[in-house]
């Protein structure tokens, strides 16, 4: 946990916080005594947590390489980006294209000054940055960042991985999601990563648990709830289902069992 030099005044150290939890827990080394505590409390809770999370990551991955590699998608928005870890989204993305642009978007300062690792652009393409939250969906799409690097006469994949199990039924995710798929034209694509409770309801339910004891609760969602976000939408094979299971690759699937994974995935165009 080296000092970074972050802005000490705008970052609560004594508080876990969910992006900085997941870099522990896979390995990282951006997060803080709190982070670690917690992390460490909820792999007791659940000892596949550290299975669970790099399947997500992976998910991330692989879903980025299909909508550049086989979608032909050369524009992405990236909603909750977290602590970057390579290889970042347009490190995926550009290496199919060079010329692919992403925007990235997150309300965590310590992502903001880690920030230079997600601007590394390709010389071909770009990358920009939006410090904003995830519910406040005018806020980005009237960002300077988001008009002037992605052109919406073209399509854009919206990613939003591991996010919406941290917001409330108040907070309308669904409504949020549609709300960022409105500007972007036919073509575009919407790549999620949704948590789930259905496969060990217990262990996950303690994990879930840990995280509100520390003012991070969580709303799990079943498969129906799930696919409320890809409504009028166009599902990618295999739909929607464990992010193990969304085209495997054979890097890292093997031996997971469906009760380690506490998140569907799903990729869909919008017609």
């Amino acid at each position: 946990m080296p000092d970074n030099g972050w802005p000490a005044d705008r970052i609560d150290t004594e508080s876990a916080h969910s992006a900085r939890i997941y870099d522990y827990i896979l390995g990282g080394k951006d997060y803080y005594p709190s982070d670690k505590e917690a992390g460490d409390a909820m792999a007791r809770e659940w000892p596949a947590l550290p299975i669970h999370m790099r399947a997500n990551r992976d998910f991330m991955n692989r879903a980025v390489r299909y909508l550049a590699e086989e979608a032909g998608i050369r524009q992405f928005l990236d909603m909750g980006t977290g602590i970057p870890t390579s290889p970042n989204l347009h490190e995926i993305a550009q290496q199919v294209a060079p010329g692919s642009r992403v925007v990235y978007v997150d309300n965590d300062p310590i992502v903001l000054t880690l920030s230079q690792g997600l601007l590394a652009s390709a010389p071909e393409g770009r990358t920009a940055y939006i410090e904003a939250d995830f519910r406040d969906p005018e806020a980005i799409l009237g960002s300077p960042e988001f008009r002037e690097t992605l052109d919406l006469g073209q399509p854009v994949a919206l990613t939003v991985i591991a996010i919406v199990h941290f917001m409330l039924d108040e907070d309308d995710a669904v409504g949020i999601v549609r709300r960022l798929l409105e500007p972007l034209p036919s073509g575009s694509y919407l790549a999620m990563s949704i948590g789930t409770a259905e496969f060990a309801p217990e262990e996950v339910g303690r994990v879930a648990r840990e995280y509100a004891a520390r003012n991070m609760p969580m709303r799990l969602r079943t498969l129906p709830e799930a696919a409320e976000f890809f409504e009028g939408l166009e599902l990618v094979d295999p739909g929607i289902v464990q992010v193990h299971k969304w085209h495997p690759d054979g890097t890292g699937e093997q031996g997971i069992r469906d009760e380690d994974i506490a998140m569907y995935g799903a990729v869909a165009r919008k017609p």
